[in-house]
């Protein structure tokens, strides 16, 4: 007898449904079973890297690398292919961070690292215990990864009854001379009892594959020169109160130490020195950089043209850059050199921390990569040293410390093209979720000049409608004719009060087109 109909469309059905489940069940297999591997590929794969530094080329597939894999450096193998295989469950296996300070050359970096080798000397830490090691000695110069280990071996060959006892401290400045260095230092953090403390001056040491072979192990700051208030704390007028609560004797004084810290900037040996001093003083730094961390680090084939660039960026502080304009202007001056190479050129200047860029706000990437950069210098000293205008620049030099402090803030900063053509200088995103458009200005003397800056807030404001609108100033007009949701404030308090407002903040997030 003849079933149905919609019997057999039943049965038909319920077939079609153990089928797709037992295919979905099949693929979840398959799919961990291919996970699993990755896993385990990627444990031996770190393995290989973390505790074999030495090896190289072939012997990644001879009897050295195997043992490497079968002792897994001495430790439990278990818990070492978990700690290598998920980055975020390296604190059940090693709780060691190190912490590295970067920045430009003579920033304060290495004076930093003997602080706190005095403060743990301080409390309590033996002398022989804390290890201060520079990496710019010519001595040194070719020095490779797999001869780091000299220097762990010959200190435990000094004090043996360390090792293994006692943690040791390790300052190690400049060591991004030595390729490789990371590998050194994760191996050191699981194999050894030492705190790492590193210098270095260049930008890459952030870079997503030093971050991606410490697994997070890194606690990293980038060290600036000084600031408008660690200026005064450097000369002991640092106020103790809000400036709200000073006298107009030591407003007086501030307002003078900040016309003082735009002309000299933040650099520790160029303060208090005369004007041809200071400038003889930046005018080294900017040659040791150009040497040491761009010329010879990166085998530049035109340094010329290099200068050049430098001579151009510096001497147009806070302005716009164009890698098409510089092109055409080396070209008419006979230079044979690419465009590509040009961008290079910057992206080497940008790692050695002379100079930062500052991309358009916009959450478009073409436009992003259209519109030209402004670009600052890392100190307000070294703009009058390519400047041939004779002008004070006060401008120019109070946006750029404005720029810096944001940085020490830690915001995304962003400057604002309107689509009315007006420009407002800075568009901060603060780690705390505060927006502020802000827009420099020495002075305000002209009603002109005040209707134009306002104007270009008002119009940012249309596109930033959550953001509030600083408009700042050196002389802040006693009764300042601007609407009522712009805040006129003098640049001498934000500097000062900017540091404590958002206290914490480690570094800053660049948006800049590549």
């Amino acid at each position: 007898m003849n079933r149905p109909s919609s019997a057999r469309f039943s049965d038909r059905n319920a077939t079609m449904q153990d089928s797709d489940e037992a295919m979905f069940w099949r693929r979840l297999r398959l799919l961990g079973v291919s996970i699993s591997i990755l896993i385990l590929w990627n444990g031996v794969c770190d393995l290989i890297y973390g505790y074999s530094p030495k090896l190289s080329g072939s012997e990644y597939f001879s009897a050295a690398m195997w043992d490497v894999i079968r002792t897994a450096g001495n430790r439990p193998h278990w818990m070492v292919m978990l700690a290598q295989t998920a980055g975020w469950f390296y604190p059940l296996y090693a709780l060691a961070y190190y912490h590295w300070w970067i920045g430009m050359r003579r920033a304060g970096k290495t004076n930093l690292l003997w602080q706190i080798l005095a403060d743990r000397l301080a409390q309590g830490t033996p002398r022989e215990g804390l290890l201060y090691f520079s990496f710019e000695d010519e001595r040194l110069a070719g020095m490779q990864a797999s001869d780091l280990d000299l220097l762990v071996e010959e200190y435990y060959r000094l004090y043996p009854q360390w090792r293994d006892r006692r943690r040791a401290v390790f300052f190690l400045d400049e060591i991004q001379v030595v390729p490789g260095w990371e590998v050194f230092a994760r191996r050191i953090l699981d194999s050894e009892k030492i705190d790492l403390f590193l210098s270095g001056s260049s930008a890459r040491l952030l870079s997503r594959e030093v971050a991606t072979s410490m697994r997070g192990r890194a606690m990293e700051a980038v060290v600036l020169p000084f600031s408008f208030r660690e200026s005064l704390r450097h000369t002991g007028d640092e106020p103790e109160t809000e400036t709200d609560r000073l006298p107009k004797s030591e407003l007086s004084l501030l307002d003078n130490r900040l016309l003082r810290f735009l002309e000299q900037g933040g650099f520790p040996e160029a303060q208090g020195l005369d004007v041809r001093g200071r400038m003889e003083l930046l005018h080294s730094y900017i040659d040791v950089v150009l040497l040491r961390d761009v010329v010879e680090r990166h085998s530049v084939s035109q340094p010329v043209a290099l200068r050049w660039m430098v001579r151009q960026l510096l001497g147009n502080a806070a302005g716009s850059f164009s890698v098409n304009r510089l092109y055409a202007d080396l070209k008419s001056q006979g230079f044979a050199v690419g465009k590509d190479t040009l961008h290079s050129y910057l992206g080497y200047l940008e790692d050695a921390f002379l100079l930062r860029g500052l991309a358009i706000a916009t959450d478009s990437e073409r436009r992003r990569r259209v519109n030209p950069r402004k670009m600052y210098p890392i100190d307000t000293g070294l703009i009058p040293i390519f400047d041939r205008s004779g002008k004070a620049n006060l401008g120019h030099r109070l946006e750029t410390a404005v720029f810096l402090e944001l940085v020490r803030c830690g915001a995304d900063i962003t400057y604002v093209r309107t689509a009315g053509g007006f420009e407002v200088d800075f568009l901060a995103r603060h780690v705390n979720g505060l927006q502020e458009l802000i827009q420099v200005c020495a002075g305000m003397d002209s009603p002109a000049t005040l209707a134009r800056e306002v104007r270009a807030l008002e119009d940012a404001a249309n596109e930033f409608p959550d953001a509030d609108r600083i408009l700042m100033t050196i002389d802040k007009p006693p009764v300042p004719d601007v609407p009522s949701d712009i805040r006129v404030v003098a640049a001498r308090d934000w500097l000062l009060g900017a540091s404590r407002m958002f206290a914490g903040a480690n570094g800053a997030r660049y948006t800049a087109s590549p």
